[in-house]
């Protein structure tokens, strides 16, 4: 009988020469992005790692403090660095220094609403310098060996400039653009702007992806039907449901994978971190993890307050018994 070859699996976009498999990816998010909970992700189909971002002055004087969160897995590539900073020259010296850590693409935060880094002219706040941030991408493509790539938003409510940002970071050679459907003043209370990231898609001719309000699985192909889009970025609906990158809303989640996955990420954590901040920084999640579970208000204060992984495996015990009586 003759064997029939496996079919390769078809890419959904490149970033330049780099295949991306799947059309869903975690968002760069500080405090969540970290290496534990971003495999876990990737495992489950996020098709690229974003690291959370670095601030490039940290990267040349403090390397050691800020070094944690480059690190990352080899089976989660493809894996981009995220860094940030209003200066071009520690932006482009930070990039080279950590291009030696061999990820596949750097990418340039300019989305991050945060006051401080806004107002300092980084984040988003570089959005509101175009001629700065052509001679920045200029320098970062010619002087570095990987691709380049950026995040931006709409830009700010007096300063929606993202058609053209968008398109000098392809003139001077990035290549994807990611773009959240919010201006820095453009909190959760406002719907992200899907029409935006249509209109990028029509500006540029690298690769784009969409990022805002996707919170359901149905909403990925729901965006990309509406914007064009190559790929959907998923930031908080991706908190306590990493099973939205394998194609599952978090009520078909049962109690049984919760669980699983809930010890999976807590010895991640312990690898990672070590035990005290291991399990203090697992807490957070934690509370993501049980919301949509009917447990009652003592459970719920127990795990906050559990000290050990074995206690955290015996009071999930108790409330699995107590969820099926």
């Amino acid at each position: 009988m003759q064997t029939i070859p496996e079919q390769t699996p078809t890419p959904t976009f490149h970033v330049d020469k780099i295949p991306i498999y799947g059309d869903a990816l975690l968002a760069p998010m500080m405090g969540f992005s970290d290496l534990p909970y971003r495999s876990l992700c990737r495992e489950l189909g996020s098709s690229i790692s974003y690291t959370e971002f670095a601030r490039a002055e940290g990267l040349i004087h403090n390397m050691r403090r800020v070094s944690e969160k480059l690190i990352y897995r080899e089976d989660e590539r493809p894996i981009a660095f995220q860094i940030y900073t209003h200066d071009i020259d520690y932006m482009v010296n930070a990039a080279l220094k950590i291009q030696e850590l061999k990820p596949d693409f750097i990418d340039i935060n300019m989305g991050c609403p945060t006051k401080a880094i806004a107002n300092s002219g980084a984040g988003v706040g570089l959005m509101r310098t175009p001629i700065k941030v052509a001679h920045l991408f200029k320098r970062l493509v010619k002087e570095l060996d990987i691709p380049i790539t950026a995040k931006i938003r709409m830009g700010w409510d007096d300063c929606q400039n993202y058609k053209l940002i968008s398109r000098i970071v392809e003139e001077a050679g990035a290549s994807l653009i990611a773009i959240h459907g919010r201006t820095r003043e453009g909190g959760r209370e406002r719907d992200a702007n899907w029409d935006v990231i249509g209109e990028v898609k029509q500006t540029v001719n690298i690769p784009v992806i969409g990022n805002g309000d996707v919170k359901i699985v149905a909403d990925i192909e729901k965006m990309k039907k509406h914007t064009g889009c190559d790929g959907v970025m998923i930031g908080r609906a991706a908190i306590g449901n990493p099973w939205i990158f394998s194609g599952k809303d978090r009520h078909e989640v049962t109690f049984e994978e919760v669980q699983e996955m809930m010890v999976k990420h807590l010895d991640r954590n312990l690898e990672f971190y070590g035990e005290k901040l291991g399990i203090n920084l697992f807490r957070k999640h934690v509370v993501q993890y049980i919301a949509p579970m009917k447990t009652t208000r003592r459970y719920r204060r127990d795990l906050l307050t559990r000290e050990t992984k074995e206690e955290f495996l015996i009071l999930l015990g108790q409330i699995y018994e107590n969820l099926v009586k």
